[in-house]
């Protein structure tokens, strides 16, 4: 069957369309389900030790990232969370502060996902940098990926998507804060959506990984933001590295606002890379991760 994937809005609903079905990840309903289901079995279930607060995960194509990503979303089966707030990169659209989508719902192959209204507006009221911007959302892939994953490994809960391109201390810190006292003693789960390095020849991009991964279970920001911006001052040299991390802000404010809800460790779980998979080349690397965070 033909699938329309224009947006559609009318006055009683808004459902965003997806953007990259077909091209990130399957657009058939049955082969999308299996293939998202295959990440999340493919290894057994790792022991946690602590309160599942969020998860970073790796937002490339499935062929791509997949395998790293079903290690995070292993991680939610038998959970339960009512909402899921979605944190990435504006790939494409101008975004100040922060953009969110406030109404509606989003939808991928395998259904339609409703935004929480209640908790967006929330958001909004203790942030006023946040603000309800579909248009930024329409073509950005960082949280679509995310969605079909999540559909596979929860059951009845609800999304507030939010995409920033402004990784300031004091942007992740307002827009942190504002997240966290939203939430509050609601059962939540926070998704910080980022690939690693981009785009270095396959040894280069295992030694620029290794040094996010052990930046990163620091659980520090501040020392995150510092190794990554020392890495990247002293290997200036290597060819076509142009960055470590590419969705910063995400993470960052992924992290604080666990902090702000008693998070107190990160746990990555799984590294790799473009040229670790059948379809790779080692010639243009993007590395991923996936990472827990307990309290």
């Amino acid at each position: 069957m033909q699938m329309n994937w224009n947006r559609k809005s009318t006055h009683a609903e808004t459902v965003r369309m997806p953007s990259v079905a077909g091209s990130f990840y399957p657009s058939s309903p049955d082969v999308l389900s299996a293939q998202v289901q295959g990440f999340i079995d493919y290894e057994g279930l790792k022991e946690t030790r602590g309160e599942l607060i969020g998860i970073i995960v790796p937002h490339a194509g499935y062929v791509y990232s997949g395998p790293v990503a079903g290690y995070a979303y292993k991680l939610l089966q038998e959970k339960e969370f009512d909402t899921v707030i979605l944190i990435g990169l504006s790939h494409r659209y101008p975004v100040q502060g922060a953009a969110i989508y406030a109404h509606g719902s989003f939808r991928t192959p395998l259904g339609d996902i409703k935004i929480d209204e209640e908790l967006t507006a929330q958001i909004m009221e203790l942030n006023d940098k946040v603000i309800d911007l579909p248009a930024a959302h329409e073509q950005e892939h960082s949280l679509e990926v995310q969605l079909p994953f999540l559909q596979k490994s929860l059951q009845d809960f609800r999304i507030v998507p939010i995409l920033l391109q402004d990784d300031s201390p004091e942007n992740v810190s307002l827009l942190s804060q504002a997240i966290a006292q939203a939430i509050g003693d609601r059962p939540t789960l926070l998704v910080g959506s980022t690939d690693l390095c981009h785009y270095p020849e396959y040894k280069e991009a295992v030694k620029s990984d290794r040094v996010v991964v052990e930046a990163i279970q620091q659980f520090d920001t501040d020392y995150l933001r510092n190794q990554m911006d020392k890495y990247m001052q002293a290997h200036s040299y290597v060819p076509e590295l142009h960055c470590m991390m590419c969705s910063t802000g995400a993470v960052y404010t992924a992290i604080e606002a666990a902090k702000q809800l008693g998070a107190n460790r990160i746990e990555v779980v799984e590294a790799a890379n473009s040229g670790d998979v059948p379809m790779g080349t080692g010639d243009r690397v993007v590395g991923y991760m996936a990472a827990a965070i307990y309290r």
